[in-house]
């Protein structure tokens, strides 16, 4: 439930943009979009068509008028806001603000650290970074801002912790950082709080919270007294392991919590707080110990691995716009995707912008005998550049899924594949954000190819069932994942697309399907991967990269960027992140394939299957392909795109297994498993390209040959039945190649799926 915040730095950001109040929605119920725009626009709601390269088959349900410009603005930037203060009028004694900090930036704009300061009239007391990384600190009577009463000291370093503190004891003002003197000066004016809310990685400005922070920091503390150089030593030993014990202490924030939005205040004063835009847990604080045997296991047992928050001054994953127009579905809507279509003039042309979202069966119908799942989560974890500049021609995403031009240089950019703007890892992905990239317009790296691995990829099977007469429902794996039961509802369900981001409920809730005997059609690659969770509202999932424990710097190129050894733990659950197959979840267990690389995706990268097995009852019955070993398919006639092996890919674990030489200590390899048959083999022989093949480790190894992807069928031994296509591209194909549809045809077949 979105909550509003305090008075916080407005950014209007340029053109149009918007999100649905749900990323899917049943037909006969209400969904709302929240839109900002600069210039006027028309709205329609329509329903995808069979075309996922054009608008011109989709069929408007709605048309929701003409809207005159109304920009909505966004607040970003993450800080704690602590509304009750020290005692606004009674002058101090004497003062000193501590705290552990990591700087990720030490130039540019200011940020603040501990402040209780509302400028103009009403400025206590503040620490601060300056805007060429110097230590600062603020001395004010409470009233009006005055320049005399700022002190500026010795510089900070980026990206390493340190403990500052600033004291003052009636007559003289002191900064230290690491226990050393930063600066000392003459003060003998009285200092008094004044009527400012306490803030942790913020200050007030005229228009609300500003000077926002790029930094973690630890064990934050105010004395009302003036700490000897001895005590501040004592307190840099510490390392923010120990609370102070000072009769003197009037507030004091450890920041151990680890999940929420709630700061609690030890010192017994009662300034607890709140994390305004998200803020990040679980981080490595000053005590953290990369050694420690511990720092893999349990994030509570490791010294240090929880002992911080991180804050981003571009921190956003609630846009908190009000809804600019509302829609009820028809009770009868089919199921399929959607978009709210709005078309505005830019730069003298047509511009579209589509917010997509999916619409589900209705609560009270049956179950049609068919379900495919949306990779939602997928989509959301490369949401790359939320405010996006407007363009008119259809956008291509760049590799790695770095974003567009923005439209605002201020606005936030960052996603699950790119940082923030000061370098912080990004752990988060709002819901109640613009997510350009889910357009079914959106093209992914580059154009020449036709390539998407969103929106406009999944369309392709959605299409081709509908032609071909299946009934099917639709549900986003976010559905599941807040519902998993509805899992039980089928019998055969379809993992489409890039489904590479999984919730540990969603999987629990698939493999248990096929232990009850259900069936799996995946049309996937880089499949069941990489682990998200979510909170308890379904407004905010979290996903964590991390790199190995001393791990080579010059491995970096082929990762995704990654956040540091140590901070593997998520904080919506406190289980550790990253790959599902590190948490006892690997996908060959479930579906047979596990991850084995990835590429890029010009046209020259895609490679095909070559029939392996060609006697196997896939290729046969009832349909028979009259297929010969070596045959190829999953491609255009003729052998054009599109074509189904690229961009990621899945091997079956004997094959992995022959990929992997040696491994991480302590590290052990797989049983095979049993009943698995490989009837295909996907190729891909492209010289000079920028390739990663993985070994059952996931470390970088060499191809065997080429092979990429691993077509399979698998009845498991634990239950249940599994077709799996192994690579991105497989639904990319479909409607194109008539081999390719033919054994979809006798998959679903085998699964006692049949047109109507």
């Amino acid at each position: 439930m979105t909550r509003p915040i305090p008075p916080h730095r407005p950014l209007s950001v340029p053109g149009v943009h918007g999100y649905a109040s749900a990323k899917s929605v049943h037909a006969g119920q209400r969904i709302d979009f929240h839109i900002s725009s600069d210039r006027p626009y028309g709205m329609t709601v329509c329903r995808l068509g069979h075309d996922a390269d054009s608008r011109q088959g989709d069929i408007e349900i709605a048309d929701l008028g003409a809207s005159a410009a109304r920009v909505q603005p966004i607040h970003p930037g993450s800080y704690v806001h602590v509304a009750k203060g020290l005692p606004a009028a009674l002058p101090l004694a004497g003062l000193t603000l501590e705290c552990w900090v990591m700087p990720w930036r030490c130039t540019g704009a200011r940020q603040a650290l501990i402040t209780q300061f509302d400028a103009p009239a009403h400025c206590g007391f503040g620490l601060y970074i300056e805007p060429d990384g110097e230590l600062s600190l603020y001395l004010g009577d409470g009233g009006a801002q005055r320049d005399a009463a700022l002190h500026i000291g010795s510089r900070l370093v980026a990206r390493r912790w340190q403990h500052v503190a600033a004291t003052w004891d009636g007559q003289w003002a002191t900064l230290w950082i690491d226990g050393a003197r930063a600066g000392r000066w003459p003060s003998a004016a009285p200092v008094c709080p004044g009527p400012a809310p306490l803030r942790l990685g913020a200050a007030g400005e005229p228009h609300g919270a500003d000077a926002l922070a790029d930094v973690d920091l630890a064990m934050l503390a105010i004395h009302e007294r003036a700490l000897s150089a001895d005590e501040i030593a004592a307190r840099v030993a510490l390392r923010a392991r120990q609370i102070p014990a000072d009769p003197a202490l009037r507030a004091c924030w450890p920041l151990r919590e680890g999940r929420g939005d709630r700061v609690a205040d030890a010192s017994g004063h009662q300034h607890d707080g709140r994390i305004v835009n998200h803020g990040t847990w679980m981080i490595r604080g000053p005590a953290f110990d990369e050694e420690a045997a511990e720092a893999v296991q349990d994030p509570f047992a490791a010294p240090g691995q929880r002992q911080g928050l991180r804050l981003a001054s571009d921190d956003l994953y609630d846009c908190r716009w009000t809804a600019s127009h509302s829609f009820t579905l028809p009770t009868d809507a089919r199921p399929g995707l959607h978009v709210a279509r709005l078309r505005f003039d830019w730069e003298g042309r047509e511009a579209v912008y589509d917010i997509t979202f999916l619409v589900k069966r209705a609560v009270d119908a049956p179950p049609a005998p068919l379900l495919v799942l949306c990779a939602m989560s997928s989509w959301l974890a490369y949401a790359a550049t939320p405010f996006a500049r407007n363009q008119v021609d259809d956008p291509v995403w760049p590799r790695r899924s770095t974003g567009l031009p923005n439209s605002h240089p201020q606005a936030p950019a960052f996603c699950s594949y790119t940082y923030h703007h000061a370098g912080q890892p990004s752990y988060f992905t709002g819901l109640r954000m613009p997510w350009p990239n889910a357009s079914p317009a959106a093209l992914y790296d580059p154009a020449g190819s036709g390539f998407s691995q969103w929106t406009r990829l999944e369309r392709r099977l959605h299409a081709w069932l509908e032609r071909e007469g299946y009934e099917f429902d639709l549900l986003a794996d976010l559905d599941v994942h807040a519902d998993p039961d509805l899992l039980a509802r089928y019998r055969t369900v379809v993992v489409n697309g890039h489904s590479e981001y999984w919730s540990t409920p969603v999987v629990d809730g698939f493999d248990a399907l096929l232990r009850r005997g259900g069936n799996a059609l995946v049309l996937s690659g880089n499949t069941m991967y990489l682990r998200v969770s979510f909170d308890d509202d379904m407004g905010v999932m979290e996903q964590r990269k991390n790199d190995e424990r001393g791990a080579d710097p010059a491995d970096a190129e082929l990762r995704p960027p990654a956040g540091p050894f140590g901070e593997e733990f998520h904080s919506q659950d406190w289980a550790r992140g990253g790959q599902l197959r590190a948490v006892g979840r690997a996908a060959a267990s479930i579906i047979g394939l596990e991850t084995a690389g990835w590429g890029f995706a010009d046209a020259e990268d895609f490679g095909v299957y070559h029939v392996a097995e060609p006697g196997h009852a896939l290729f046969n019955h009832p349909h028979r392909l009259g297929l010969e070993r070596g045959r190829t398919f999953g491609h255009a006639p003729g052998g054009g795109l599109p074509r189904a092996i690229g961009h990621e890919w899945d091997l079956s674990t004997a094959t992995l297994l022959t990929m992997t030489h040696g491994g991480p200590p302590g590290a052990s390899l797989p049983e095979l498993p049993a009943g698995l048959t490989v009837i295909a083999q996907g190729i891909r022989r492209v010289p000079g390209a920028m390739d990663t093949y993985l070994d059952w480790h996931s470390r970088v190894t060499d191809s065997l040959d080429g092979l990429s992807a691993e077509m399979i069928y698998w009845e498991r031994p634990q239950g249940g039945r599994v077709f799996h296509a192994g690579a991105v591209g497989a639904a990319w194909v479909v409607g194109s190649d008539p081999v390719f549809d033919g054994l979809l045809r006798n998959v679903l077949h085998r699964f006692g799926c049949e047109p109507m």
